[in-house]
């Protein structure tokens, strides 16, 4: 894909997108390329700057990626602190919990633990809701930290 910067006889400036310089050409001689501002299609290329990769741009992509991963995990440790200060950690019990919760056998908490894919199955099908939780949003439990 080829990017111009285009520009029509109303001044008005805009970018398309071709598959070559052969593709674009093909289609200003026809007649295809139209403003998105005001429909003209008296449309040509626009001078153009050469996109060219700078320190500067890496460093400041650099310092952006950085700051979305701080913004990230700040988010992910907020959700583990939630959920282990309102969930209760019941490990591999997690299905027998689950199922007296929602068969009224135990109150209704929340909970949190380990299921096999199959035992999970068997608790959608029972009708038992249920959602997986990410092994980065997982708490530590106070049974397994050292």
């Amino acid at each position: 894909m080829i990017k111009y910067a285009l520009i029509c006889q109303e001044d008005h400036s805009f970018d398309g997108w071709f598959s070559s310089i052969k593709d674009y050409d093909y289609q200003a001689q026809k007649g295809l390329i139209e403003c998105p501002f005001c429909g003209t299609q008296k449309v040509e290329k626009a001078v153009m700057a050469p996109n060219i990769s700078t320190g500067r741009k890496k460093d400041a992509m650099a310092a952006q990626q950085a700051q979305s991963l701080r913004m990230m995990n700040a988010a992910a440790d907020k959700i583990r602190k939630e959920i282990a200060e309102n969930c209760d950690y019941v490990g591999e019990k997690f299905p027998d919990e689950a199922r007296a919760i929602h068969y009224g056998e135990k109150p209704e908490r929340a909970i949190y633990g380990e299921a096999t894919p199959k035992q999970a199955s068997s608790l959608n099908e029972e009708g038992v809701t249920i959602a997986p939780l990410p092994d980065i949003l997982a708490p530590k439990p106070k049974s397994k930290q050292n």
